[in-house]
């Protein structure tokens, strides 16, 4: 065994113990909450360990670096979830290999996801992100959608050929009236997801929480926890 296969096997069974520990916190079952890596800025040997170690979620956030890893590692049965914010020209790419989409929040991102989709004869999970920080109309900081504007991008996704709405996805926003409650953010978050589920049973997916909050999110109910760094460390220096 490699010292950096040591090194996040030993990384993982910290935060699957986390995860473990929260879920029964919370009177959960373990396997209510899925576990993705987010694999930013690390490379695809990382993503080869991490499926010998028994990962089968992955996570990227740029386009420019998750389409060559995706390629490198095509042989591995890995769901790829991409989680960043999605600019319409990188549609095409995203969508050659992702089989989930965390960061759904316009329109125009619909129209150009549904289109690809079709093209590559897949069909693609979608997750509405909420922006929490967001006025009424506008999207917040980092991306995603005001609460109020959930239920239109939510038809316009059931509309669209080759996508299949997955549920809810945020992050826990550093400005607003949620800025460092991040267990009232993810509750407000279930808040929505409940409502969204009261005529889509089937979008029953809550991406929430990340390394330094996984906890509040599984106790908030999410189903879905994006961890990287807990995982990952610090990258090595190269040479």
């Amino acid at each position: 065994m490699t010292d950096r296969t040591s090194e996040l096997a030993e990384n993982l069974a910290r935060v699957e113990a986390r995860i473990a520990a929260a879920c029964a916190a919370a009177g959960r079952a373990r396997e209510e909450v899925t576990l993705v890596v987010v694999t930013k800025t690390y490379p695809a040997s990382d993503v080869r360990i991490l499926h010998g170690l028994g990962v089968r979620n992955v996570a990227e956030n740029r386009d420019q670096d998750a389409a060559p890893k995706a390629a490198a590692c095509a042989d591995l049965d890995l769901t790829w979830h991409f989680v960043g914010q999605l600019q319409t020209n990188k549609v095409r790419s995203v969508v050659g290999y992702a089989d989930v989409v965390q960061s759904v929040d316009r329109l125009k991102l619909v129209s150009a996801l549904s289109v690809a989709a079709e093209k590559e004869g897949r069909e693609l999970g979608c997750l509405l992100q909420v922006a929490l920080d967001a006025e009424s109309g506008e999207r917040g900081d980092r991306g995603g959608v005001a609460p109020d504007g959930i239920e239109e991008l939510a038809a316009a996704v059931d509309a669209a050929p080759g996508l299949r709405l997955g549920g809810l996805m945020t992050v826990a926003p550093l400005a607003g009236p949620y800025a460092g409650r991040q267990r009232a953010a993810f509750d407000r978050l279930m808040d929505l997801s409940t409502a969204l589920r009261a005529t889509r049973p089937a979008a029953n997916m809550v991406s929430a929480g990340m390394s330094a909050d996984l906890e509040e999110a599984v106790a908030a109910g999410a189903t879905h926890v994006r961890v990287g760094t807990a995982v990952l460390g610090v990258r090595p220096k190269l040479g």
